[in-house]
C-alpha cells in the first residue's frame, strides 16, 4: 500500500515538533530539524503503518529540500543590494575581507593538514567560511543588541559574505558539477559561472522599468505564478551551465529587489521560504546516519576550535579597525560563528559533485556544534572578555562608531 502522503505528514510533523522544542528552549531551530532528520530515516524503525524510514517519500522529501534552498537565496537575494555595499562604506569592505581572508585560510589548512583532495579541500573551505545569517538575526533579536555599536558591523559582515558565497559558489560549482580537468577547463567553467553573474546582474538593472511593468499584476494567485515559475526558470538555466541553482535564485532575488514590487515579493515568500527552509534542514539530517559521524568527530572537532580562533580574531581585528571597542570587538566575533544552511549548501554541492562522502557527516556535526555553541558564546560574551581582559589587559583606543548602516535581516524560523 502507497503511504506517500502519509509519510510526508509525518515528516512535517516531525520537523513541527522540533521547533516548538527549540523555541521552548529558545535556541535556534536549525539544529533541532537536522537532529530530528538524524534520528528517523533508512536506518530507523519500522512499526506498522508508522515508517519512519522515510522509504517512499525520501525522493520526495529530497526534491522539497531543494525547494527550500532556492527559496532561502532567493529570499536572501530580496534583501540584499549591491547598491548598499556600495553606500555601507568602506568598513564593511574592510571588515568583510578580514573575517573571510582569516576564516578561509583556516579552513583551507585544515583540509590540507587533513589531506584531502584539492576540491575537498575547497568546499571544506566554503563550509568554515560562512556563517548563517538567520542565527545572526535570531541572536541580534534575543539578546536585544540591535542597538549596540558593533551591530552595525556584524551586519555589514554578513552582507559581504552574502557577495562572497555568491561569487564562490559559482566558481566552485563550475568547477566541480562540470567535466573539466584540466586548467583550460576550470578557467572556462569559471568564466562561465562569473560571466553568468555579472550579465544576470547588469540585464537586471537595466530591465527593472520593465519588471516594475510587468509585475504590476493585482492578483496575488497570478503574481505568484509568476515570480515561482520565473525563479524555477532561471535556477534551471543556471544548472544547465554548471552553476549551483541555488546562484540562480539569489541573482533572480537580487534583480528583483531593485523593482518597487520588492516588499509584496517578500510579504508573500515569507511562508514558503520557512515552510521549505525547514524541510530542507530536515532532508539533510535524513541523509546522515548518525553512527558514520563517528569518523568526522576528530575532523569536526578541529574545525570548530579553528571557526573559535578565526571569528574571534577575525572580529577583533575587524572592529578596531571600524574604532570600537575591543569588548564591542568580541562580540561582532561571537555573534556571526553561528554555522547553518550556506554550509549545508556547499555539502550538498560536494555530494552532487561526487566527492568525498564524508563531507555530509562533517558537516552535520560541525553545523550542530556551532549552531549550538555560536549563541551560547554570544550569549556569555561579557563574562568570556572579562576573562580575557584580565589576562591580557586590553587597552581601547578612543572609541568610535562605524559608518555602516546595513538592513537588520528579518527574523527567521529557519
Amino acid at each position: 500500500m502507497n503511504h506517500l502522503v502519509f509519510e510526508v505528514g509525518m515528516a512535517i510533523a516531525l520537523i513541527a515538533a522540533g521547533g516548538l522544542l527549540a523555541a521552548k528552549l529558545k535556541l535556534s531551530v536549525i539544529p533541532f530539524y537536522i537532529l530530528i532528520g538524524m534520528a528517523v530515516g533508512p536506518h530507523a524503525v519500522n512499526f506498522w503503518h508508522i515508517d519512519l524510514r522515510f522509504i517512499e517519500s525520501a525522493s520526495l522529501i529530497d526534491f522539497m529540500g531543494r525547494i527550500g534552498v532556492l527559496f532561502l537565496l532567493f529570499y536572501l537575494g530580496i534583501e540584499f543590494s549591491i547598491g548598499r555595499l556600495i553606500k555601507s562604506g568602506k568598513s564593511i569592505v574592510t571588515g568583510g575581507s578580514i573575517y573571510i581572508g582569516i576564516n578561509f585560510v583556516l579552513g583551507l589548512l585544515l583540509g590540507w593538514f587533513a589531506q584531502f583532495p584539492m576540491e575537498e579541500i575547497l568546499v571544506i573551505a566554503g563550509i568554515t567560511t560562512i556563517s548563517s545569517s538567520a542565527i545572526v538575526a535570531k541572536v541580534l533579536i534575543d539578546l536585544k543588541r540591535t542597538a549596540n555599536t558593533e551591530t552595525e558591523m556584524v551586519l555589514g559582515i554578513t552582507m559581504f559574505e552574502d557577495v562572497f558565497l555568491a561569487v564562490y559558489l559559482s566558481i566552485l560549482s563550475g568547477v566541480i558539477l562540470s567535466d573539466s580537468s584540466s586548467v583550460w577547463g576550470v578557467l572556462l567553467t569559471a568564466s562561465i559561472a562569473l560571466g553568468f553573474i555579472l550579465l544576470m546582474i547588469i540585464l537586471g538593472r537595466k530591465a527593472v522599468p520593465l519588471l516594475n511593468k510587468l509585475l504590476n499584476i493585482r492578483s496575488n494567485e497570478l503574481f505568484v505564478l509568476v515570480i515561482f515559475g520565473s525563479l524555477f526558470l532561471v535556477a534551471g538555466f543556471a544548472e544547465t551551465i554548471h552553476v549551483a541553482e541555488a546562484i540562480g535564485a539569489l541573482l533572480f532575488g537580487l534583480v528583483l529587489a531593485d523593482t518597487v514590487h520588492v516588499k509584496r515579493i517578500e510579504r508573500l515568500i515569507l511562508p514558503f521560504r520557512d515552510f521549505f527552509g525547514a524541510i530542507f534542514f530536515f532532508s539533510f539530517g535524513l541523509s546522515i546516519d548518525p553512527f558514520e559521524m563517528l569518523d568526522a568527530v576528530w575532523l569536526s572537532l578541529a574545525a570548530v576550535l579553528l571557526t573559535i580562533i578565526g571569528n574571534l580574531t577575525s572580529g577583533v581585528l575587524a572592529g578596531r579597525k571600524a574604532g570600537l571597542s575591543t569588548k564591542a570587538s568580541f562580540n561582532i566575533g561571537f555573534t556571526i560563528m553561528g554555522r547553518g544552511e550556506f554550509s549545508i549548501i556547499m555539502a550538498n554541492l560536494g555530494k552532487a559533485g561526487g566527492l568525498m562522502p564524508i563531507l555530509q557527516p562533517f558537516t552535520a556535526l560541525y553545523v550542530l556544534i556551532m549552531a549550538i555553541l555560536g549563541p551560547l558564546l554570544s550569549k556569555e560574551s561579557k563574562h568570556i572578555y572579562n576573562f580575557m581582559d584580565k589576562i591580557f589587559k586590553f587597552k581601547d583606543s578612543k572609541r568610535g562608531k562605524a559608518k555602516v548602516n546595513p538592513k537588520l535581516p528579518e527574523e527567521s524560523g529557519t
